[in-house]
Order: C-alpha cells, then sequence, then structure tokens
C-alpha cells in the first residue's frame, strides 16, 4: 500500500528519466542517529517488490543497539528501482526504529523495580503488526493486539452495564477458560468494587502516586490470588519512574507508538 502511494500511476518518473533502466546500484541505509533496529525486514520487503533480484543484507539484528553513523541494511539493486522503495523502505525504517529507541528508553527508566513497559493500540492504521514488533525490540511487552484477543472493560462499558462489578461479572460468565478479563477503574472505590469479582487484570487509571500505592496495598491485602496491576493515564518519562516504584506490575504508555519521533535514517551510495 505505500509503495502504491508513493508510485502513482506511471512510477519514478524522476528515475525513469535521468537513470538507464538497466543501471545498477549499491547503498545503505545508514543511521543519522543512535538508536535501537527494529523491521529492518521492511526494506527487504519493499525493495525486493520492486526488485525481486536485489540483494539486501540485514547488519543489524532487530533489538540491538547502534550508534549514528552505523550501517543498518546494504542493498545492492537495480538503481530504479532502488530509488522508487528508497521512502518507503526510509518511512517505515525510521518509524519502527524511533519506537523501538523510545520504548528502550522507558525500559531503562523502570529498571530495578518489577514493573514492564507496555504498548497500547493507538496505533497508526495499518501498521500495528509492525508497531507492536518495535515495541517488542526495544524489551516492552504487547498489550493486546485487537479487540479479540482478551477483554478490557473501560469506563464506557462500564457505563453501559450500571458498574464496575457487573460489567466483570458478565465477562468472567462469558470468557472462555483461556481469554483474560481486564478492568479499568479510576479510584479505589471502583477498585474495591471490582476486587471480589476476580479479574486478571486491573487497570489502574490515572491514579494518583500516592492512590497507586493504596491500590497495590489493598490488592497484594486481598488473598484473592495473583491479580496483575496495570497503571495507565498521565505516563511520560518524567513520570515513570515513580509510577513504576509504587509496585504496579505493568505500565501501559500509549506515547510508544502514537506520538513517537522518528530516527533519522538515510540511503547513501557505497
Amino acid at each position: 500500500m505505500a509503495l502504491a502511494e508513493d508510485l502513482g500511476r506511471v512510477g519514478d518518473v524522476t528515475a525513469q528519466a535521468c537513470i538507464p533502466e538497466d543501471a545498477r546500484f549499491s547503498a545503505v541505509f545508514a543511521a543519522r542517529q543512535a538508536g535501537v533496529m527494529a523491521c529492518g525486514a521492511v526494506v527487504r520487503i519493499a525493495v525486493h517488490a520492486m526488485d525481486p533480484r536485489a540483494t539486501v543484507t540485514l547488519k543489524v539484528a532487530d533489538g540491538e543497539a547502534f550508534e549514528a553513523g552505523t550501517v543498518l541494511v546494504a542493498v545492492e539493486a537495480n538503481a530504479r528501482a532502488l530509488l522508487a522503495a528508497e521512502r518507503t523502505a526510509l518511512n517505515l525504517l525510521g518509524r519502527m526504529c524511533g519506537i523501538a529507541t523510545l520504548t528502550r528508553t522507558y525500559v531503562q527508566a523502570v529498571a530495578g523495580t518489577s514493573a514492564r513497559i507496555a504498548d497500547t493500540r493507538k496505533t497508526t492504521p495499518g501498521l500495528r503488526a509492525l508497531e507492536k514488533h518495535a515495541v517488542a525490540c526495544g524489551g516492552g511487552l504487547n498489550h493486546r493486539f485487537g479487540l479479540d484477543d482478551a477483554i478490557l472493560i473501560k469506563d464506557n462499558h462500564v457505563a453501559v452495564c450500571g458498574g464496575a462489578g457487573e460489567a466483570v461479572r458478565r465477562a468472567k460468565a462469558f470468557a472462555p477458560h483461556l481469554m483474560k478479563v481486564e478492568v479499568e477503574v479510576d479510584s479505589l472505590d471502583q477498585l474495591d468494587e471490582v476486587l471480589p469479582e476476580r479479574p486478571d487484570v486491573i487497570m489502574l487509571d490515572n491514579f494518583s502516586l500516592a492512590d497507586l500505592e493504596e491500590a497495590v496495598r489493598r490488592v497484594r491485602a486481598s488473598a484473592l490470588g495473583p491479580v496483575v496491576l496495570e497503571a495507565s493515564g498521565g505516563v511520560n518519562l518524567t513520570t515513570v519512574a515513580g509510577i513504576a516504584a509504587t509496585g504496579v506490575d505493568v505500565i501501559s504508555v500509549g506515547a510508544l507508538t502514537h506520538s513517537v519521533p522518528q530516527l533519522d535514517v538515510g540511503l547513501d551510495a557505497s
């Protein structure tokens, strides 16, 4: 889809005008800044879509950190084909490396605590599989991939059901034995309402640090078995360490995918 968007009706007219049809081009995708590798295969896919005989060599493995100036991918291909694939490959590689790099920064910010960093469904339409893979490359956890992975009861579900406890009861009755039930709560009173219903995961939404600590204490003292506590809302690199220190198990961060800066990657002749 990305290639079709770029090629339009007749393809790369600049390359067609300037470059002989059988010309070859050797080039490298090189990092302009330090980061973490993710989805290097998108370069191979984009280039091979234009030139199936191209040689594409991944120089850095997914999840591996690199410095500015590092060659990430080396390519030898038909020149017209490589130049036609260039922007699609750069757009995708730069975005995915940006996600992996930001995720790694969050993971490092909570090092030494029990908390793990997770993504959300706030992804670019059509790119969720790549973006969630990039989060994993950065050391983060993948939250549910789509609406059919698990039951996640949020505030609007609660509003329609007439209460958080009632929503969890209905969900537990509906769910197959391998499907987990998570419920979002926005207060300690709502937490107390859902605890007797034994959800598998409780999302503590926009809690203060003091209320997060109290929520952790109440859940651990409830003797209801293992309940995963997930903190969400108001999470950024300034606040995440403090949130992790409260004892929650997971911290979900929408910013990993919905507002990540692109990592600067360029294509250079080799």
